[in-house]
């Protein structure tokens, strides 16, 4: 711009007739010169000024208010994603502790039923054996008791048949001996 400057202001004192202004071209007329140069470095002035004084600040304005929003997101999107990993490190350690939970809680309850069930098994157990001992001294008593009901009605029928059968009626001792001296003999094999 310089340049220019310094030749247009050469071409004004020096070079009169220089151009062909006279050809119908006025602004390379030399008399116009002043003028010209005059509303150039006018022009250009306050283009410059209107572009450092308005607009550049206004732009820089504008590039370092994005560039400090664009800073303020990063730091926000930093800040969430440090906030977001420790968020899911507390997840996982709770998925972990439940986990344990619920383990621990598993085989606590896997223990106490086994004990809750080997405890009612042996009460069961217990029930079925003094059932059956209940059971079994009943048939024993049953069976003593039977035998001796046996005997009695053995002892009856005998004499019954041996009257019928002979007509005379038999000692009813002499009967009873030879009853109990035969269930002596047999009577092993029931009980």
């Amino acid at each position: 711009m310089r340049i220019f400057v310094i030749t247009s202001f050469f071409f004004m004192i020096f070079g009169k007739n220089l151009l062909a202004a006279e050809a119908g071209m006025p602004q390379l007329d030399p008399k116009y010169w002043a003028s010209q140069a005059f509303w150039l470095v006018l022009i250009f002035t306050l283009l410059y000024l209107s572009i450092s004084k308005f607009f550049v600040p206004k732009i820089r304005n504008s590039i370092d208010v994005r560039n400090s929003k664009i800073k303020d997101d990063l730091d926000e999107a930093k800040n969430l994603k440090d906030m977001s990993e420790k968020k899911l490190k507390e997840y996982e350690s709770l998925i972990v502790n439940a986990k344990r939970e619920v383990q621990k809680i598993y085989t606590d309850s896997k223990k106490k039923l086994n004990n809750d069930i080997q405890n009612k098994k042996k009460s069961v157990e217990k029930e079925i054996d003094d059932a059956v001992e209940k059971a079994q001294s009943e048939i024993n008593n049953l069976k003593k008791n039977s035998i001796d009901d046996i005997l009695k009605i053995s002892e009856k029928m005998t004499a019954t048949v041996i009257e019928e059968i002979s007509g005379d009626k038999l000692n009813e001792s002499s009967i009873k001996a030879t009853i109990s001296e035969v269930s002596k003999k047999k009577i092993s094999n029931y009980l």
